[in-house]
């Protein structure tokens, strides 16, 4: 579908005219890492579209826009093309990142959030600029040097040993995970695309437009908000997510997933599944 000047893949779950919950990955995912949960939204009553960010799987690829203002922005025009008037915005790692700065860049389309193993920008900044772990540190660092780190990901097993060290769950990733995102980052352009998203991210700080992200997600989240987190992530450790709730006004939940590392919706679907749905459950209409 067309949103903000570009083309979007997305997966679509659920009735019609049910109330939209938008489906957010990571890296290096799209949108099938929420197989789980839209099948189970859909089942629950929620309209539930999964989405392939700018850049990734069958959206578009233009050479610019990995920026968080474009980003927020597509997210905002699928919301609108899908003809709703505003969503729940649900997101993993980068697209937990996106999530957290809808209410602040996007206030008129954004229902609730919900941050899956991400803390809110402002916290990530505040605990070392970026990384808040060791391991998201030395990936963070690797992805500014130019053209090695898509190498790295479109050739060999980095995508898998990614997953497999990020993750905490005994056996996961299986085969099909391993299968499905390796392809997925030999898609011409995806890993640049990738990369780029990480690289504004570091190199905007001093900009002006990383000035204005700034100032802008410094206004605190009136919406309801849902942070979910893998007890054991080695990339954003728990205990530097959870400050993210001083930038909360609005009701605010954080719970743990035992057990699962940083892709709990992978790891320990059940559990977000259920988590997700009894906080969608309650929320205000």
């Amino acid at each position: 579908m067309s949103a903000n000047g570009a083309r979007f893949h997305v997966a679509e779950a659920g009735p019609a005219d049910g109330p939209l919950v938008v489906l957010l990955h990571g890296l290096p995912q799209f949108w099938w890492a929420w197989r789980h949960q839209l099948t189970a939204l859909a089942d629950a009553g929620w309209r539930a579209a999964a989405m392939d960010l700018r850049g990734f799987g069958a959206s578009d690829k233009p050479p610019r826009g990995y920026d968080t203002m474009t980003s927020t922005a597509d997210v905002a025009g699928v919301v609108r093309s899908l003809g709703a008037p505003r969503a729940v915005v649900v997101g993993h790692g980068l697209g937990g990142w996106v999530a957290w700065s809808m209410p602040a860049l996007q206030p008129r389309v954004t229902r609730a959030v919900v941050p899956v193993s991400v803390a809110h920008p402002l916290r990530m900044r505040s605990t070392g600029l970026l990384p808040t772990g060791l391991l998201s540190a030395r990936a963070l660092a690797s992805y500014q040097v130019p053209w090695l780190p898509e190498r790295r990901l479109r050739h060999g097993d980095h995508v898998e040993a990614m997953l497999r060290q990020w993750s905490a769950r005994p056996g996961w990733p299986g085969p099909e995970e391993v299968e499905r995102y390796t392809a997925g980052m030999r898609v011409p352009f995806v890993a640049h695309s990738a990369m780029e998203y990480y690289r504004w991210a570091v190199r905007s700080l001093l900009r002006p437009d990383g000035l204005r992200f700034a100032r802008a997600v410094q206004r605190t989240v009136t919406v309801p908000v849902l942070q979910l987190h893998g007890a054991q992530d080695p990339v954003v450790p728990p205990r530097r997510a959870r400050g993210s709730s001083v930038y909360v006004e609005g009701p605010y939940r954080w719970e743990l997933v035992p057990g699962a590392g940083h892709f709990p919706a992978e790891e320990a679907p059940a559990a977000v599944t259920a988590a997700l749905t009894d906080w969608l459950g309650g929320l205000p209409g």
